[in-house]
């Protein structure tokens, strides 16, 4: 039986190589300086977009008083600030419906720690995946 002819993937294609980057920034070709993100990217918002500010008291995570400080630092405007809710029962998923109830799409979420939106990797990646489903823009601080 003869093999069928091999098909080749994209990637199959792709060529790479090293490319010296000089130490000096102002000989850095100007296509690669276009690349570095600049904090303009990263304060960037969509027009009529609201930004808030997401804390959450728990062991694992940052004070309240920490966590504030870095939200208003990025520029979350923090007058009407409210403490976390004390635990009252409510289970992470009935507390993400009322988040998720309380922002639009363009919103942008902002948070100090990826914790925050969820007590374990899977469930911060549902949040992450369920706010972009809903249009809603998440921006995490502490990238670690």
């Amino acid at each position: 039986m003869d093999a069928a002819p091999a098909e080749h993937a994209p990637g199959d294609y792709a060529e790479s190589r090293t490319i010296a980057i000089p130490d000096d920034p102002a000989a850095v070709p100007d296509a690669v300086a276009a690349l570095q993100p600049t904090p303009e990217w990263w304060l960037a918002l969509p027009k009529g977009a609201r930004l808030v500010g997401l804390v959450v008291s728990r062991a694992d995570m940052p004070s309240i008083v920490s966590q504030r400080e870095a939200l208003a630092r990025f520029g979350v405007p923090i007058e009407g600030f409210r403490h976390p809710a004390p635990e009252t029962g409510e289970t992470w998923e009935e507390r993400l419906a009322r988040l998720f109830g309380r922002l639009g799409a363009g919103d942008v979420v902002v948070v100090t720690d990826v914790k925050a939106l969820g007590r374990d990797a899977h469930e911060e990646t549902r949040t992450v995946a369920e706010l972009r489903r809903r249009s809603v823009i998440v921006k995490v601080l502490d990238r670690g």
